[in-house]
C-alpha cells in the first residue's frame, strides 16, 4: 500500500546540501515526490510504501549533510498525488520566515583537493567552496538562502559551474555561492595609495613575497580583513605593535597546517580535534619554548592562540609562504573589524602597506572565534565565526517575539521567535560611533532575516550603556535585568535549567540593584528571581575608570582598607615605589573623602589588585592581562590558601592582603590567592547541599581557576555548569537576559 506524506524538517537545512541529500536518498530508494526550500526550513513530499518511508527517515536523521543541524522533523499525512519520480522543485516563500542560518564554515578536504589539481578548472582559485563549506552568514541579506538573496547575486554563473549547481548528484548543487576564475569575484592587491598592483594568482604570489620580506598587510578573509606579517620576524612584530598601538595584547598566528602547529604548541587530542574541526576557531594552547616564532607575539605568557587556514585563499597563500604568520582583525580600538577595502584604507593606511581584496562583498561582519578546552569541553571566549548565528531550541513556543540586548562590552545581540532563540555574533565593546552602528547595523539584519518586530526588548539595568540608551528611545516595551544575574541565566539558558541553583558570577563590572559596581557575586537564582547571597567586601576605585588601567590603584585602595597612611609609609612594599609621596597623599585623601572612588565587588579588580602587590603588573594594556600574568605564576605543587571570613553576607579578604605583602615569592602569591577564590567557592558550596552550581562571568575565562574550581567541587559531588554554547563573559549576557522572559 503506498503512503503519502509531507515531512517538514526545521534547523540547519538551507545552504548545507539538505535537498541535494534527499533527493539522493529518495531516487536510491525509488521513492517519488519531491523537496523543496521555504522560509521555515525544508519540505519533502514523499509517496512510497510504510518501510520505505521509515527506511528514508531513519537514514535522513542518521546520514544527513555534515553541516546540517536538524531541531525538528514532523511527519504528516498528505493527500495522494501519484507522483511518477522524485524532483527538487522551486522554493516557496512564506509570511512566516524562521529557517535557521548557517554560520560561515573552513574550506573542506575536496575543495582543498580542487584548488590544488593542476586539472581541475578551479586550481588556484581563492575563492572556491561548495555546499559543504565556505561563506554563508557572511554574504546573506535574507532568507531563504538563495543566491539572489546574496552578495552573489550580481556573478552569473559560466556554463561549467552552471552544470554543477544544476546537478542535484553533485556537491555544488544550489551552493549559492559556487564560483570559478571565470565567472566569479576576482582578486586584486591595492598598495597604502589604493594603485591596483596585481590581480588572481599573480596577486596572491606577490603578497606573500611581501610577507616574506617583512612587510605588514591586509588581507580579506570571509568576515573581514586581517591584519598579516610574518610570525617569527621580531622587528615586523614590534613594528605592528608600534602602528597599531597595541603594546602587549597577544596576537594569533595562523600555521600553514596541523603538523607546523606541531613545531611551535603543546596540545593534546581533543585540542588538536578542535584546532582541526570544520569552524577552525583560534584555540589557545601552550607554547613550546626556543622556536623562531616571535617572544613579542604573545610577551610574558606561555599560551598561544592558533588557528589554520579556513578559507582557499590562505590554504593558497601558504604555498608561498615561508614563516607562520599574525593574522589579526583589521580594526581600530573599539570599533568593529573592517569589511571594505577604501574604509580600511582611510583608517588603517598607517598601518598597513598593501591590501589584498577581492570583490565579493560582506554582508554580515564576522570575526575569528577564540576558544579554549576546560576539561575536554571548549569553552568560548569569543563566540562568532563558524559557531554563530548560534542556536539554542525552547521547549516550548512562545507567543510573543523578544529581542535581547547584552551588555556593553563583547556585545551579543539575541532573539526569540516561537521555539528559538538565536544569538548573534561578537559585535564587540560599545565604545564608538563604529561599534554602535555595527550593533544597529547586526539588529536589523536580523530583523531582516526574521521579519522580526520585538514586542518586548531586554537590557541591561545600567543607564549609562549604549545598548540600554538605544532601547529607552524606542516605543516598544523595555525589561531591565541585572547584569550578573544575565550572566548566571545564560548558562542556565544553555542547560534549559529553571530550578534554584546557587550561583557565582564573577567578573570585572556590573551595575549593582544598590548602584554600586558588582563582579564577585554568589546568588540564589532561578529562573524567576535572584537573591544576592553573598558578595566580595566593597573597595574603592581610585580614579573610577582610570583604576581599571592602573590596578596600581585598586592595590593601593585595599591596603588603605587595612592601613592608615602613615603605617604603609613606614612599610617596605614594592608597590609604594610606584607612587610619589605627592601622589600617596592625593590618593589617601581621594579614598577617605570618597572623591571619584566609586564602590566595587569585583574579583576582577582583585585580580588586579594582587597583580600589583605580587609586583608583577601595576598597569595593563588589555581587558583580563593581569588574570593571564597571575595564571602564568600559578604553581599546582602549592596547595595553601590565604585566610578569609564572612561577615554580614561579605567576602572579607582583609587577612589576605596582610599575608600577602609579608611575601616576596611570585609564585606562591598568585597560587595561594587562585587556591583562596576556589576554597571561597567551594566553602559557600558546601553551605547549600540541595543546589547545584553554576559558574559563570569573564574571570572565570581564567583556565586554571575554572579547572581547579570543578575539580574541587566534583569532589564534594557538586553539579557544575559553565558556558559552552555562548561565552562566559559579556557575549554570553543577551541569552540571559532573554531567557528571564521565556
Amino acid at each position: 500500500m503506498i503512503n503519502s506524506k509531507i515531512v517538514k524538517v526545521k534547523g540547519i537545512v538551507q545552504g548545507v546540501g539538505f535537498r541535494p541529500f534527499v533527493y539522493n536518498l529518495c531516487k536510491k530508494l525509488k521513492i517519488n515526490g519531491w523537496v523543496n526550500n521555504d522560509d521555515e526550513g525544508v519540505n519533502i513530499a514523499l509517496e512510497a510504501n510504510e518501510f520505505l518511508i521509515e527506511e528514508f527517515i531513519k537514514q535522513l536523521k542518521t546520514y544527513s549533510p555534515p553541516l546540517a543541524v536538524i531541531d525538528s522533523l514532523k511527519i504528516l499525512d498528505k493527500e495522494f498525488e501519484n507522483f511518477n519520480d522524485f524532483q527538487i522543485i522551486e522554493s516557496k516563500n512564506n509570511s512566516n520566515k524562521t529557517t535557521i542560518i548557517s554560520p560561515d564554515i573552513s574550506i573542506c578536504q575536496d575543495c582543498i583537493d580542487d584548488i590544488n589539481d593542476e586539472n581541475n578548472f578551479r586550481y588556484n582559485y581563492a575563492l572556491t567552496n561548495c555546499t559543504n563549506c565556505g561563506p554563508r552568514y557572511s554574504i546573506i541579506k535574507t532568507v531563504p538562502y538563495d543566491r539572489v538573496n546574496t552578495s552573489m547575486e550580481k556573478f552569473t554563473l559560466c556554463p561549467l559551474c552552471q552544470e554543477e549547481y544544476t546537478d542535484p548528484t553533485n556537491r555544488r548543487y544550489h551552493a549559492q555561492p559556487v564560483c570559478c576564475e571565470k565567472c566569479g569575484p576576482k582578486l586584486e592587491l591595492f598598495n597604502k595609495e589604493n594603485k591596483k598592483i596585481q590581480k588572481d594568482i599573480e596577486a596572491i604570489k606577490k603578497i606573500a613575497a611581501l610577507i616574506n620580506n617583512g612587510e605588514i598587510v591586509a588581507i580579506k578573509g570571509l568576515g573581514g580583513f586581517h591584519l598579516v606579517c610574518d610570525a617569527t620576524n621580531d622587528k615586523v612584530v614590534e613594528e605592528l605593535r608600534l602602528r597599531k598601538n597595541r603594546p602587549t595584547k597577544p596576537y594569533a598566528v595562523m600555521f600553514k597546517n596541523i603538523e607546523q602547529v606541531y613545531d611551535y604548541a603543546l596540545f593534546n587530542e581533543f585540542e588538536k580535534d578542535i584546532i582541526t574541526s570544520k569552524e577552525k576557531p583560534i584555540t589557545l594552547v601552550k607554547k613550546k619554548q626556543n622556536t623562531n616564532l616571535s617572544s613579542l607575539i604573545a610577551p610574558n605568557i606561555s599560551k598561544i592562540g592558533v588557528f589554520l587556514p579556513y578559507t582557499p585563499l590562505h590554504i593558497i597563500l601558504f604555498k608561498f609562504l615561508n614563516n607562520p604568520i599574525i593574522a589579526t582583525s583589521a580594526n581600530l580600538k573599539d570599533e568593529p573589524i573592517i569589511r571594505h577595502k577604501d574604509e580600511l584604507l582611510s583608517k588603517l593606511g598607517h598601518v598597513v602597506d598593501f591590501v589584498l581584496d577581492f570583490n565579493r562583498e560582506i554582508i554580515n561582519a564576522v570575526d575569528d572565534s577564540v576558544v579554549q578546552v576546560i576539561k575536554d569541553d571548549v569553552a568560548k571566549l569569543r563566540n562568532a565565526r563558524g559557531y554563530t548565528p548560534t542556536t539554542i531550541k525552547l521547549e516550548t513556543k512562545q507567543n510573543k517575539k523578544i529581542m535581547a540586548l547584552g551588555a556593553n562590552q563583547k556585545s551579543t545581540i539575541s532573539f526569540c521567535f516561537e521555539d528559538n532563540i538565536i544569538v548573534s555574533p561578537h559585535i564587540g565593546d560599545l565604545n564608538s560611533i563604529e561599534s554602535l552602528e555595527y550593533f544597529t547595523r547586526t539588529v536589523e539584519t536580523f530583523k531582516r532575516f526574521y521579519d522580526f518586530e520585538p514586542d518586548v526588548i531586554v537590557c541591561d539595568k545600567h543607564p549609562n550603556y549604549e545598548s540600554t540608551k538605544w532601547a529607552s528611545k524606542l516605543n516598544i516595551k523595555v525589561v531591565k535585568i541585572q547584569h550578573h544575574y544575565a550572566h548566571i541565566l545564560s548558562t542556565m539558558a544553555e542547560y534549559k535549567l529553571k530550578d534554584k541553583l546557587l550561583g557565582f558570577s564573577f567578573d570585572g563590572t556590573g551595575y549593582g540593584d544598590d548602584g554600586n559596581i558588582w563582579g564577585g557575586e554568589v546568588m540564589l537564582a532561578s529562573k524567576e528571581n535572584y537573591k544576592r547571597l553573598f558578595h566580595f567586601k566593597y573597595f574603592k576605585l581610585l580614579g573610577g575608570e582610570k583604576a581599571v588601567k592602573e590596578p596600581k590603584r585598586v592595590a593601593l585602595s585595599l591596603l588603605f582598607d587595612n592601613y592608615t597612611l602613615n603605617e604603609l609609609k613606614q612599610m617596605n612594599i614594592a608597590l609604594l615605589n610606584e607612587f610619589t609621596n605627592m601622589e600617596l597623599n592625593n590618593f589617601y585623601m581621594m579614598w577617605q573623602k570618597e572623591i571619584n572612588a566609586p564602590l566595587t565587588s569585583s574579583l576582577g579588580r582583585v585580580f588586579d589588585a594582587i597583580a600589583s602587590l605580587s609586583n608583577i603588573a601595576h598597569t595593563q594594556s588589555y581587558e583580563g592581562e593581569t588574570g593571564l600574568l597571575i595564571e602564568e605564576y600559578y604553581d599546582k605543587n602549592i596547595l595553601d590558601s590565604y585566610k578569609y571570613k564572612i561577615e554580614n553576607e561579605e567576602i572579607d579578604i582583609s587577612d589576605m592582603i596582610k599575608m600577602i605583602i609579608t611575601e616576596s615569592n611570585k609564585k606562591i602569591i598568585c597560587s595561594k590567592f587562585i587556591n583562596t577564590i576556589v576554597k571561597i567557592v567551594v566553602d559557600i558550596s558546601n553551605n547549600y547541599n540541595d543546589l547545584d552550581i553554576v559558574l559563570t562571568g569573564g574571570v572565570f575565562q581564567n583556565k586554571t581557576l575554572l579547572e581547579k574550581c570543578i575539580d574541587e567541587l566534583k569532589k564534594v559531588n557538586k553539579k557544575v555548569f559553565f558556558n559552552k554554547k555562548v561565552s562566559l563573559n559579556d557575549g554570553g549576557i543577551s541569552i540571559g537576559q532573554l531567557y528571564f522572559l521565556v
